[in-house]
């Protein structure tokens, strides 16, 4: 009987121990490779997801990570439905309305990117009457419309994932698309992207593309905040950033 109660009694710590174990909830969207994708097992990968375990590890806690929509992302965050979002998200004006962020822990321009054979300069007169793909409520969504659609240049359609942009480009669809580097570049190496090119300048104006990418968490969460930045900064020191960032990128994507 003692013995039953030893047992019993150590089943009740080690639950009471597993229990206090800290958790870091983590919103990603898994739908925008090569930074989040979702397996056909299921599980997370990429970029975003390696940083955000390498972000928990530093920091000593269980990384949890809740797959959400792009579009819905940061009203979840303000849902307590995770503590805070690794996706690839720009740091800008708007968002700082409704959100904090942490330091940039990458920073990557836009690009077009158009079929090979394609006699686009992108330049206003090649664009004239083309339809661009982007993904909804983006940086990328924000500047086409700003500074093409509004303008009478190019017509916009929007997609929930960039999957599904790239899907309609590749079919034609539509006549180019609109993306992060890495998001295009992972593209182009793809058997679908390999008739496809990047066309024009890299664009990053702060007005539209912000300071760089970073962590948003709810602005009541300055500790988290003050966490997080600790631990981007842990990872660059120690060289784990960089041995992620080389699984992903032949370049320095952190940026200066």
């Amino acid at each position: 009987m003692k013995k039953i109660l030893s047992i019993f009694a150590m089943l009740i710590l080690f639950s009471s121990v597993a229990s206090a174990e800290k958790v870091l909830r983590i919103g990603v969207e898994g739908a925008y490779p090569p930074f989040s994708q979702t397996n056909s097992d299921g599980s997370l990968s990429g970029f975003d997801i390696d940083i955000a375990n390498a972000l928990c590890d530093s920091l000593n806690v269980k990384c949890k990570l809740v797959k959400q929509d792009w579009d819905g992302i940061i009203p979840a965050l303000l849902a307590r439905k995770y503590d805070a979002i690794i996706a690839s998200m720009t740091i800008n004006e708007e968002r700082k309305k409704k959100v904090d962020f942490t330091n940039k822990y990458y920073a990557s321009p836009a690009r077009f990117v158009v079929r090979k054979d394609a006699n686009m300069e992108i330049v206003n007169a090649d664009l004239k009457g083309k339809t661009v793909g982007v993904q909804v409520a983006t940086v990328m969504e924000k500047f086409v419309i700003d500074n093409y659609k509004d303008l009478g240049i190019l017509k916009v359609r929007s997609y929930n994932t960039q999957d599904e942009a790239n899907l309609d480009l590749t079919a034609g669809r539509i006549d180019l698309g609109f993306m992060e580097f890495g998001v295009a570049e992972e593209f182009l190496k793809s058997k679908t992207g390999a008739k496809f090119k990047m066309a024009g300048p890299s664009f990053a104006q702060e007005k539209w593309f912000g300071e760089g990418i970073g962590i948003a968490v709810r602005k009541t969460s300055k500790s988290l905040k003050n966490d997080l930045n600790k631990a981007i900064q842990a990872i660059r020191k120690n060289g784990t950033y960089d041995k992620i960032r080389a699984k992903y990128f032949a370049y320095d994507i952190y940026g200066e």
